[in-house]
């Protein structure tokens, strides 16, 4: 229910001869509602109730107003709780210097009608002392302090050029609507700070989720900047964050006056106001910087700044400052909103901040590895040796840049080669460091006598056969023992003189060999190297003729899937050897391999693929 009407107060000054206008309801001497009063009322809660927007509101207040009284000079100000100040919200018959002014409260009739919160009727306004010229050709006054709720909302003025225009009646009329108006007022307001808060909120939740996703700090800043528009209408914005050691300030992005500006300031904490700001953790808001004595002027047009601190993990990162040329421009609803903001663009910035840095870990990271698949490929050999009787070929092929399968070709004399193809647990570098240790121990190993050729003498030493090969690197590797690491191998060594292959295997795939259109496994089986200590290993040997062809392959191979999760498999291996066992060597692999590719199609390859073939001529 709206608040009762008051009776009539007093006005400050009454000039002039009281004279009711023609047909008028209303009487002085009796403040009480008349039937009159009564309908008016009634059709101004009715006009009054059926909106919320504030200029609709204050726009037909007027009209209502006008209705009773023909004035020709009309204005409704509002009180700025913060500044004190009364400004004109709305105005019929000002001049636009005129409405841009502000009123302080006790200042003019308007901010004394405020202050005593007491209407004021003047006839002659040249009479009081508190009267201020706006206008010279104005001679009476009339105005009524709004209040709802007993709380002072602003001031409704009439003024006339005519002097004694305004009568005690229409005093009265005013006085009995300003309540009603004021509480519509207020409700309107209310409303529309209701509404801002909500769009408020919806746009920084827009910018929280924006800013999220922006992982370059340039472009970040810019979008800082284009999104802070959106809630304050500021004219100059910087973004400072503090170096490593928190000593200094330094401007990452500036925008002035709808300009990017990029002036590299640096600002120690120790001064100014956004050192003020990153010392005392809280926002600094300054009305009039010329009046602050921390202010260190970087532009002369500055004359209110309103800067907020970038916490992150409990501790400031930098600072926004918003600057105006307007003094008292920012106020404490600004100050909220990027208070909320400023947590969000901290983790926003740190994100960008934390992604840079793990690029240039990316990026230095490829250069590492390009750099070790270069040592890796320099490692392997660059060509199978030759020979008389066999045919070797070799194709590899990493899964990543770097792979964890190696293969040697070791020379053990002018007629026999050592054939070795292994397997090391896990991916990529670790994978390739682990391989090249054992590569380097197996390689130096093979410059080492093993058993004597005639166990009666102690002379005619001949290099390590597969399986003392094995064992002795499976020794070695547990001296040098690395959790979780092991790996795979075959030892193969072929003798071109008599066509034969001597065979050693620490958990490798097992050779497959094909004679006349037959394939058989080569049953060679041992437990991984460096899984557990003092292993034997079994040494298979295997009589080979002309048209052979044996294949070594990596688990890439025979575990390679296609979009089905189908596994390439031995048998499908066996049979492609076969079907092109008279082809040369270095052919038969391509053939493997380009059959494996075929087979994975979109799949992606998962292990890398490693094949030696041998072809006894």
């Amino acid at each position: 229910m709206p608040d009762p009407p008051p009776s009539t107060p007093a006005p400050q000054e009454l000039e002039g001869d009281y004279r009711p206008a023609e047909g008028s309801a209303f009487d002085p001497a009796n403040p009480r509602i008349e039937p009159a009063d009564a309908a008016f009322l009634m059709k101004l809660n009715d006009t009054l109730n059926t909106t919320l927007d504030l200029q609709t509101l204050l726009n037909r207040t007027s009209e209502l107003v006008r209705a009773v009284i023909n004035y020709r000079i009309f204005a409704i100000f509002l009180l700025n709780e913060r500044t004190r100040e009364l400004r004109m919200r709305f105005q019929i018959g000002h001049t636009p210097q005129v409405e841009r002014t502000r009123v302080p409260l006790g200042k003019g009739i308007v901010g004394q009608v405020a202050l005593t919160r007491q209407p004021a009727l003047l006839n002659d306004v040249s009479a009081s002392e508190h009267y201020i010229p706006a206008n010279p050709d104005v001679r009476s006054e009339l105005a009524v302090p709004l209040i709802a709720k007993n709380h002072l909302i602003g001031v409704m003025d009439l003024e006339s050029e005519e002097a004694g225009y305004f009568r005690p009646q229409h005093l009265h009329v005013l006085t009995v609507t300003a309540s009603r108006i004021a509480q519509a007022i207020e409700n309107a307001r209310l409303y529309a700070r209701v509404s801002r808060q909500a769009q408020t909120l919806e746009v920084l939740n827009e910018i929280a989720v924006e800013l999220a996703s922006i992982l370059e700090l340039n472009p970040l800043f810019e979008r800082v900047g284009q999104l802070l528009r959106r809630l304050i209408d500021y004219q100059m914005f910087t973004i400072m964050l503090l170096d490593e050691k928190g000593e200094v300030l330094i401007t990452r992005y500036a925008w002035r006056f709808g300009y990017a500006h990029a002036p590299m300031r640096r600002i120690p904490v120790t001064s100014g106001l956004v050192g003020a700001a990153v010392r005392e953790w809280r926002p600094i808001n300054v009305p009039d910087v010329h009046k602050d004595p921390r202010y260190l002027e970087m532009n002369s047009e500055t004359r209110s700044e309103l800067i907020v601190p970038l916490f992150y993990k409990g501790r400031v990162i930098g600072v926004l400052d918003l600057e105006h040329t307007r003094t008292g421009f920012f106020n404490e609803e600004h100050e909220r909103m990027l208070t909320t903001l400023a947590s969000q663009i901290a983790i926003a910035i740190e994100n960008a901040r934390l992604y840079q840095a793990v690029r240039r870990q990316e990026r230095q990271l490829e250069r590492d590895l390009a750099m070790a698949r270069e040592v890796q490929l320099r490692l392997l050999p660059q060509a199978p040796p030759v020979h008389t009787n066999a045919d070797l070929a070799v194709r590899f092929l990493p899964a990543r840049t770097i792979g964890g399968d190696l293969y040697d070709f070791i020379e053990y004399g002018p007629d026999r080669t050592a054939i070795v193809l292994g397997d090391v647990s896990g991916k990529a570098a670790p994978a390739a460091l682990f391989a090249a240790l054992v590569s380097g121990i197996m390689r130096s190993a093979a410059q080492q006598p093993g058993a004597p050729t005639d166990e009666s003498t102690s002379v005619g030493w001949k290099q390590l056969g597969p399986a003392q090969m094995l064992a002795h690197l499976n020794d070695a590797l547990q001296e040098r023992k690395l959790e979780s690491q092991y790996v795979t191998l075959l030892f193969a060594l072929w003798n071109d003189e008599n066509r034969t292959l001597q065979v050693a295997n620490s958990g490798a795939i097992q050779p497959l060999f094909c004679r006349a259109g037959q394939s058989i496994t080569v049953q060679a089986e041992g437990f991984p190297l460096g899984m557990f200590p003092d292993v034997t290993y079994e040494e298979f040997n295997l009589a080979t003729q002309p048209g052979d062809a044996i294949v070594f392959v990596s688990d890439g191979i025979l575990d390679a899937e296609n979009e089905k999760d189908e596994m390439y498999g031995q048998e499908r291996l066996a049979q492609l050897l076969c079907a092109n066992r008279d082809l040369p060597a270095q052919a038969i692999a391509d053939e493997i391999l380009a059959d494996v590719t075929r087979f994975q199609g979109t799949h992606d390859r998962f292990d890398d693929e490693t094949i030696i073939v041998l072809r006894v001529r």
